[in-house]
């Protein structure tokens, strides 16, 4: 699908002939589809004030889009409860490369003289990037900006995106409240995972953590984005400030992931030996209220002042606001590296066990499979657009079955096969829904989505009817997107994107990344369907055959060396193929293959072979007779030799089991 392919003019507004148009006329753009209205601010409540739309020409006197590039502490958040929006715009400012797409041509965009009051910025949804273009006009109360701003009162980058992003919403309202990770998708097209640090057990157990923190600081190496949050446990504890500083309900953006160096320094006994302290660097939007824990910027507590009832002096507070003593023991020099200010900006540094103990969520987004940046990893992306519908029972228009607690109607649901080609490997799965943000205002919500995976035969080329091996199942939440990175070992896959409950209905991208091509593709037949033209008799048997195990094989060389064995399965002309197990006399494959026969009468072989360098070797075969019998057996079959040694018996024994039935939509 590509990083920053597909862009699509949203509304059909053409930026370049919009410009073209106003330059050539000497006119401010002024956009119709997003006019400067109260319907454009809310669409539930007042707004805050006497609402003036103003450009930026018209707050100060040489406007720029940048003052001096973009960076975290630009951006600070309004009278909007979009802090998640925020914080992942400020988390964004650290990849240029990806911020620029966001923002594209960001210097023939740059305020100048005769400048035609018209921006355009790119969102990715739905499988596409929008490019949403907007005028200039911004909402003031008494000649200042209401929502997202700069703290360089000249710039406007960030006021402007904000608008842009709400117009793709209906709405500034639109954006009040809301999934981080979502706006961590919309600003990369990457994936987001989301973690909750409550549950697990990261602030116990210490080996957890200090593999989160790698996985954290490699993913941040590869551009990785990421923000928390603190989840309140009521409305009433929305916003509210911990006695440590932090925010409930509020996102912030994860700027950095360094380990300090201490070994030389008076805090060695308080880390418990540690060499090195690990530490993360993070971003309040609103600019102001930070940590004043450990490591904090200062140690000013406004709860104090505020129980005393006293009016403090600017020399008090100055006092009050003093540099977190542990930064004292650190080097000047890993300071320097820290790039370390003392400034109240809304960036502070904390230690990582302060980290998992305060913060609730964590929202890492991986940008995977860009032609922009470098990774280390290459990733295959797969696509699937699809909907759950409802239809015609048995039709391919039936497709809305609900998740796995409902048994009767689960397999009514799309379904996709893939290939694991290596003996294991990292998958990336994920399920997005279409964003449900733009109808807030008609109290449509997203539905509940999830996703299961199964283990299937390995040459499974039609839809499954009967619940097979469990591999993983997703989490189920009223979210935009589900996330899930799992291990799998080599063999064949069917995965089946759900809603929560039976008959609902919606559009949905699925999402998936290996490291090689999977060979993935929906499988929409019940069953072989034989034209009625062909001379090829129609199948009236299908079986399955599970190779599980082998025991006691033959030596393979004449120093007494254990095979390298696979097997492959022959039946009516189609053959599978198992794994290698290495160096053993005993392999265990548990492989399946599913045949549609139609000479039952045939015999399905099974033949073992050891794997060589130049010539693979025979080791033995047996033949399976497999007549209906939809009850599951398990046979323990003697081996012999193949062409004119059928009947010489080889050393060893290959269990099989084989399950056969004439309904061909039973498995």
């Amino acid at each position: 699908m590509g990083l920053f392919s597909n862009i699509t003019a949203f509304h059909g507004q053409s930026y370049s002939k919009l410009k073209k148009s106003c330059l050539n006329r000497g006119e401010k753009f002024s956009d119709p589809k997003f006019p400067p209205h109260d319907s454009s601010l809310f669409f539930s409540k007042q707004p805050p004030g006497v609402i003036t739309w103003k450009r930026p020409h018209e707050l100060v006197d040489k406007p720029r889009l940048f003052v001096e590039g973009v960076n975290a502490n630009d951006v600070t958040q309004g009278q909007l409860g979009n802090c998640w929006f925020v914080a992942a715009c400020a988390t964004l400012t650290g990849v240029k490369e990806l911020w620029h797409r966001v923002i594209p041509d960001y210097k023939d965009q740059e305020y100048g003289e005769l400048h035609p009051g018209i921006f355009h910025f790119r969102f990715w949804r739905f499988g596409e990037w929008l490019d949403v273009v907007i005028d200039d006009l911004l909402p003031t109360i008494e000649g200042q900006l209401i929502f997202t701003h700069s703290r360089e009162k000249g710039e406007f980058w960030c006021a402007l995106l904000e608008k842009a992003y709400a117009k793709l919403h209906g709405s500034y309202e639109a954006l009040e409240g809301g999934n981080l990770s979502d706006a961590l998708v919309d600003l990369t097209s990457g994936v987001s995972a989301h973690l909750d640090l409550s549950v697990g057990g990261y602030t116990d157990d210490f080996e957890k953590r200090k593999q989160l923190f790698k996985r954290m600081s490699k993913e941040m190496d590869e551009h990785a984005l990421m923000c928390c949050a603190i989840t309140p446990h009521s409305h009433e504890e929305a916003e509210m400030r911990t006695n440590v500083g932090l925010i409930k309900g509020h996102a912030y953006g994860i700027t950095a992931c360094k380990k300090i160096n201490i070994g030389d320094t008076g805090l060695f006994s308080i880390f418990k030996g540690a060499q090195k302290v690990r530490m993360v660097r993070l971003k309040n939007p609103w600019g102001e209220r930070e940590w004043n824990g450990a490591f904090s910027d200062g140690f000013f507590r406004m709860e104090s002042k505020e129980r005393s009832g006293f009016v403090y002096t600017t020399s008090q507070l100055t006092k009050m606001y003093s540099r977190s003593p542990e930064w004292s023991k650190v080097s000047a020099s890993e300071r320097e590296k820290l790039g370390l200010t003392f400034e109240d900006d809304g960036e502070f540094w904390m230690t990582f066990e302060d980290f998992v103990e305060h913060f609730t969520d964590l929202s890492i987004c991986f940008l995977i499979n860009t032609k922009v940046l470098s990774f280390n990893k290459t990733w295959h992306e797969t696509v699937f657009y699809d909907a759950w519908t409802i239809g015609v029972s048995g039709h391919n228009s039936d497709r809305a079955g609900g998740c796995l607690n409902h048994k009767n109607t689960f397999l009514r649901n799309p379904q996709y096969r893939f290939d694991i080609k290596d003996e294991t490997e990292d998958v990336i799965f994920q399920l997005m829904q279409k964003d449900t943000r733009d109808r807030k205002q008609d109290g449509i919500q997203n539905l509940v989505i999830g996703f299961h995976v199964m283990k299937v035969e390995e040459n499974r080329r039609y839809r499954v009817h009967r619940i097979h091996e469990s591999i993983a199942t997703s989490d189920y939440i009223r979210t935009r997107a589900i996330f899930l990175r799992e291990q799998l070992k080599q063999g064949r896959y069917v995965i089946i994107p759900t809603t929560f409950k039976p008959d609902e209905t919606g559009d949905f991208i699925f999402r998936m990344f290996t490291s090689k091509d999977p060979d993935a593709k929906e499988l929409m037949k019940d069953q072989p369907k034989i034209p009625w033209y062909s001379c090829v008799k129609k199948p009236s048997i299908v079986t399955t055959i599970t190779v599980k195990c082998a025991t006691n094989l033959e030596k393979q060389s004449t120093f007494g060396g254990e095979a390298d064995a696979y097997c492959i399965i022959k039946c009516e002309g189609e053959s599978v193929r198992t794994p290698i197990d290495k160096k053993t006399a005993n392999p265990n494959w548990d492989t399946t293959a599913i045949f549609y026969r139609n000479k039952p009468e045939q015999p399905i072989v099974v033949e073992i072979w050891n794997s060589n360098m130049l010539m693979d070797g025979f080791i033995g075969r047996a033949e399976v007779t497999a007549p209906i019998n939809p009850n599951t057996t398990q046979i323990d079959l003697p081996l012999f030799g193949r062409r004119k040694e059928k009947t010489v018996e080889k050393p060893g024994n290959i269990i099989v089991q084989v399950y056969s039935d004439d309904d061909l939509t039973s498995i």
